[in-house]
């Protein structure tokens, strides 16, 4: 079996990036089809293309829809690693970000002045996100040359815009009805905030993890000491958003988790310190998706997040992340509330995947090998 796909970047994660219909010719489910072509269940991914990180391990899966207000529609798949399964309970913001560059590079856009819109729907959660890809003179430049906090090498700069980004996974921005909330998980209680904007996300004071605030480049060890409790709290606030029944049902990716704390005091460039978890694991940088559910706690009263940054004049905010200062924007076009942030992205390569095998009997067989 022969699938085409291209290899992107798209801010601080890598994607593979298929077309519906090209996938729809294998005939195969995409929860057994897309395991395999990973390298999936194998923490290397040896016999696949994945990359073995929860940043490198995702699909992009794009069409091109008969909705004549929608230029590309795309579906995120956040593929399992030690696990042959799949995740399609939220977006990737960073991988987002590929869209509209792979819309103009294959000729489904065309470049339209120096900025060349794109609006593109994502599927799994039904958020509207307007692109606004670098197309200086009319045309992508011939030399990528815009850079972003975590990438060394630099990209086609993309600007991503949320529409009404609240609530598009549990239908409300504040999905509990309260602004913060006690959750018991480690043999404690936590006081949280839980927001569903770009995705679900549960927040947590960086001080109830005993961590310095100050000190922000201290915080990663004190919190890999401390997955298992965290884990624990993602877990009990899928139940309380509604997003699962019992802990033990919550999903891999979502809702997602992050720790929050006040700056330095002689910090002028950041607004927040924050470090994400990505599937179990302190993200290297920040999921763009979690960004934008930071970014209206900020703007809302009573969050954790909000007793940091208190009532800000300023449409922007600046996070701080392991990579760098990351700073989003908010503001009102046509009557709608639009969340943002821009990212960088880059073709890396385009390619055949070939499976060796029948899928069915191979995936059976290794399953069946990696369960015993």
């Amino acid at each position: 079996m022969k699938i085409e796909a291209d290899w992107m970047r798209g801010g601080t994660s890598k994607c593979w990036v298929f077309e519906a219909d090209h996938l729809d010719q294998s005939n195969t489910a995409l929860d057994d089809l897309l395991p395999r072509l990973f390298g999936s269940p194998d923490s290397r991914q040896i016999d696949g293309v994945g990359g073995a990180t929860s940043t490198t391990s995702k699909a992009m899966i794009l069409s091109r829809p008969a909705d004549h207000g929608i230029d590309v529609e795309f579906t995120f798949a956040q593929v399992g690693i030690e696990e042959a399964a799949v995740d399609w309970g939220s977006n990737c913001g960073n991988c987002s970000a590929i869209v509209g560059l792979y819309a103009i590079e294959k000729g489904w856009i065309v470049p339209d002045g120096d900025s060349t819109r794109v609006v593109t729907r994502n599927t799994n959660t039904g958020q509207i996100i307007i692109q606004r890809v670098a197309t200086p003179c009319g045309a992508l430049p011939i030399v990528p040359d815009a850079h972003m906090p975590g990438v060394v090498f630099p990209g086609y700069r993309v600007g991503l815009g949320f529409q009404n980004p609240a609530g598009k996974t549990t239908g409300q921005l504040l999905p509990t009805g309260s602004a913060t909330d006690t959750v018991a998980a480690g043999g404690k209680y936590w006081t949280v905030s839980m927001v569903d904007a770009g995705a679900p996300v549960v927040m947590v004071r960086a001080e109830e993890l005993g961590l310095d605030t100050a000190p922000y480049g201290t915080w990663k060890a004190t919190v890999e000491a401390h997955l298992d409790t965290l884990d624990q709290i993602r877990r009990q606030a899928a139940v309380r958003m509604g997003m699962a029944e019992t802990p033990a049902q919550a999903a891999r990716a979502i809702p997602k988790l992050a720790i929050v704390g006040a700056p330095d005091a002689d910090d002028t460039e950041g607004d927040l310190n924050v470090m994400m978890l990505s599937m179990g694991k302190p993200h290297p940088a920040l999921a763009i998706t979690g960004s934008i559910a930071l970014t209206l706690a900020s703007n809302t009263p009573g969050t954790v997040v909000h007793a940091i940054t208190g009532d800000t004049t300023t449409a922007a905010l600046k996070l701080r992340t392991p990579s760098g200062v990351i700073e989003t924007w908010r503001e009102e076009q046509e009557g709608s509330l639009v969340v943002g942030v821009d990212r960088t992205a880059r073709t890396i390569a385009s390619s055949v995947i070939y499976l060796p095998e029948t899928l069915g009997t191979a995936a059976g067989a290794s399953l069946a090998t990696a369960t015993r």
